[in-house]
């Protein structure tokens, strides 16, 4: 299919697509609790004669569009939980479901996936080979879906398989792209300062946790400052400080949370030994005890160049495209990861930002949305490079 015929395609199917992602927008799930929607997506693949199964890995959906098994096979992924923040945008399609919310995008991935399955089922005796449309449940949250999918046969027969995200940090028209490492590894954890409460006006007789947070919260940065190479990024954040109700009470216990981002696991070794040793010198000095409980995230990304290379040159032939763009690596966390540990593949970024109507805020901000026209390259690059891959591995 060339890139003409491509982009009529796509601009046919661009009304579709926006009812998709609105419809997605407007009813919600949260990861795990997904059900209304892995349903509608199955429904929609089976609508188009694509071979579908459902509760793959617990919640997710994998449709196979399958033309010859001897043939080379490549997959489409979208991840489609929300995420548990109240929408405030005033917009027809904002969330109708209190205090969860789309505000990562994973609702115009899975359209644009659904979309590029609708395009190309229609032109099924064409390919040069077949096509797996993966729905992934639960990316937000560890342990993730993808490595559930996988372990529940999804990737059987892959041979590659391209993902994008969209970003509000490129404007339309600019798609992004990485060459090896290109995420981070999220870790969490959460810990609890276990003291002596008493009265505010008497903290001697206590062991006060909340000095001791206190305290911990500013020495951490100081295993990132002053234990760590400041050649190697790291990144730690506190995000949670929980203690007590009362203005007169000195609580028994506190609640400190957060994440330790960094891009290889010798760097997330260092950061969970410093860690430890910052509490233990915490108890020896306010007398309070700890429990820690700590959570490794998912490995960094790291893009296959073959693939990577793919993407690139497809970009370049889309004409709604204005600029390619290779970008740095970022600390944010991303479980695509499992897939390229298995296939190779690659995963890109799309522009979708458009400040003139207010798609500028940050992913995870309660005002997220997204210029939908974004969506016209993401699936554009993504149908481009099927057929470019295709057509490379059958020479």
């Amino acid at each position: 299919m060339d890139v003409k015929s491509i982009e009529s395609a796509v601009a046919e199917n661009y009304n579709g697509m926006v009812q998709l992602r609105r419809h997605l927008h407007m009813y919600p799930e949260l990861s795990f609790k997904e059900v209304h929607t892995p349903a509608y997506i199955a429904d929609y693949l089976r609508s188009l004669s694509i071979d579908v199964r459902e509760g793959v890995g617990g919640r997710g959906v994998v449709g196979k569009l399958i033309v010859d098994e001897s043939l080379p096979t490549v997959a489409l992924r979208a991840d489609f939980d929300a995420l548990p923040i109240q929408d405030l945008k005033d917009t027809p399609y904002k969330s109708t479901v209190p205090g969860v919310m789309h505000a990562c995008g994973h609702d115009a991935h899975t359209a644009i996936v659904l979309t590029a399955a609708k395009i190309l089922s229609g032109m099924r005796d064409t390919l040069k080979g077949n096509i797996v449309f993966i729905h992934q449940h639960a990316e937000e949250v560890d342990p993730g879906g993808a490595i559930q999918m996988i372990a529940d046969g999804c990737l059987d027969g892959v041979d590659a398989i391209f993902g994008q995200h969209v970003t509000t940090s490129l404007d339309v028209g600019k798609i992004g792209y990485k060459y090896g490492t290109a995420t981070g590894i999220p870790d969490d954890f959460t810990i609890t300062l276990k003291g002596r409460g008493g009265h505010a006006s008497r903290p001697h007789d206590t062991i006060d946790p909340v000095a001791a947070g206190i305290a911990l919260c500013n020495q951490l940065q100081y295993a990132v400052t002053r234990r760590t190479n400041a050649m190697d990024s790291v990144v730690l954040s506190i995000t949670m400080f929980n203690a007590g109700n009362q203005h007169n009470v000195i609580p028994d216990e506190v609640t400190i949370g957060g994440t330790i981002r960094s891009f290889n696991h010798e760097m997330q070794e260092t950061m969970i030994k410093e860690l430890n040793r910052t509490l233990e010198g915490l108890v020896r000095t306010t007398g309070v005890s700890f429990d820690l409980d700590y959570m490794k995230g998912y490995p960094p990304v790291v893009n296959d160049d073959r693939m990577t290379d793919i993407v690139v040159e497809s970009a370049d032939k889309i004409s709604t495209v204005n600029e390619t763009i290779r970008l740095e690596p970022d600390l944010g966390g991303e479980d695509f990861s499992y897939y390229l540990q298995r296939v190779p593949g690659t995963f890109f970024y799309t522009g979708v930002k458009n400040s003139s109507f207010k798609a500028d805020f940050p992913h995870h901000h309660a005002h997220f949305d997204i210029d939908e026209k974004g969506m016209v390259n993401a699936v554009s690059v993504m149908l481009e490079s099927v057929f470019t891959y295709l057509e490379k591995e059958s020479r």
